[in-house]
C-alpha cells in the first residue's frame, strides 16, 4: 500500500502537474495540502477521471486539504481538529482507509514570528498533539501526514543557520515537533534515511531547487503497528522541476499489507 502526501499549492491553477503525477505515481491514498478552494470549487471530476475517490474540507484562497483513494474505500471520520471552535481554518482531514486512520494536516506557517500567527500555530500545534495522543491510545493503526510547517533539526535545512528565527524552525517549533513524535510516533522518513540529506520543499527564489536548498517540512509519523510495516519512503523529488509545479515535493510511503 503506498500512501503519499503533497502540498499542491492551488489545486486548480495545478490541477494538470498533479494529475501527471497521479498517473506516474499511482499511489493508493494522497493527502493534498493547501487547494486553496472552496468546497463547491474542488475538481471532483478530474480527480474521478483520474481513478480516485474523494473527500475534501475546502476554503476560499486559503489553506484546503483533501484525501484521494485508487480502488479503496474511504470514510471519513473528521473534518478540523477539536478544541476550538472559533478555528475555521480548513486545516485536518482524517478518514479511514483499508483498516488505517489517516490524518492529514496542513499546520499554520506561524510567520512572522514572535507574533499572532506564531501563538496560532503552537496552540494548533498543542491541539494537534492532543488529537495524536487520543488516536495513539486507540490502538488503532494510524498514519499522520502532510504539512507540518516543522523543521525538526538541523539536518532538514539547507544553511538552518538562516532559519533560527523563522517560525518554521524556532526552538518553540522544534520542541513541539519532538514531543509528538515522542508519544511514540515513528518518523517515516527518518528512520529509513537516519543521516541523509532529504528535502521536501524548495522556494521559488534564487534557484533554490537547482541549488537544492531546501527544507524538510512535509512528514510522516506513524504508529507502532504501521511502523512495523514500513517498507520504504522517500520523496519525489524531479516533480518540483516541472513546469507550473508547486515547491513542494511528494513525499510517501510503502507499507505491506497487515
Amino acid at each position: 500500500m503506498k500512501i503519499a502526501t503533497y502540498n499542491v499549492n492551488g489545486i486548480n491553477g495545478r490541477l494538470p502537474v498533479l494529475l501527471r503525477w497521479l498517473e506516474e505515481s499511482t499511489p493508493d491514498v494522497a493527502c493534498l495540502q493547501e487547494l486553496k478552494a472552496p468546497d463547491e470549487k474542488f475538481p471532483e471530476q478530474a480527480i474521478k477521471d483520474a481513478g480516485y475517490n474523494a473527500i475534501w474540507h475546502g476554503q476560499k484562497s486559503w489553506n484546503g486539504v483533501a484525501i484521494l483513494t485508487r480502488n479503496l474505500d474511504i470514510k471519513e471520520t473528521r473534518r478540523g481538529l477539536p478544541g476550538d471552535p472559533d478555528d475555521t481554518h480548513s486545516r485536518y482531514i482524517e478518514a479511514e482507509v483499508n483498516g488505517i486512520t489517516i490524518g492529514c494536516l496542513y499546520l499554520p506557517n506561524g510567520n512572522p514570528a514572535p507574533g499572532p500567527k506564531f501563538e496560532y500555530k503552537l496552540r494548533w500545534f498543542e491541539r494537534f498533539a492532543e488529537h495524536a495522543a487520543e488516536l495513539l491510545a486507540s490502538g488503532k493503526p494510524v498514519v499522520l501526514t502532510g504539512d507540518y510547517n516543522a523543521i525538526p533539526t538541523e539536518l532538514d535545512a539547507y544553511k538552518a543557520e538562516r532559519w533560527v528565527e523563522d517560525a518554521l524552525f524556532r526552538p518553540e517549533t522544534r520542541v513541539a515537533f519532538k514531543a509528538l513524535v515522542d508519544q511514540g510516533w515513528t518518523d517515516a522518513i527518518r528512520k529509513l534515511n537516519p543521516d541523509k540529506v532529504i528535502y521536501t520543499f524548495w522556494d521559488y527564489f534564487r534557484n533554490a531547487y537547482g541549488r537544492d536548498a531546501g527544507l524538510r517540512i512535509d512528514h510522516f509519523l506513524l504508529s507502532p503497528d504501521v511502523n512495523k510495516r514500513l517498507l520504504a519512503a522517500g520523496v519525489d523529488r524531479n516533480v518540483r522541476g516541472w513546469e507550473k509545479t508547486s515547491d513542494h515535493g511528494p513525499v510517501w510511503v510503502e507499507l505491506a499489507d497487515a
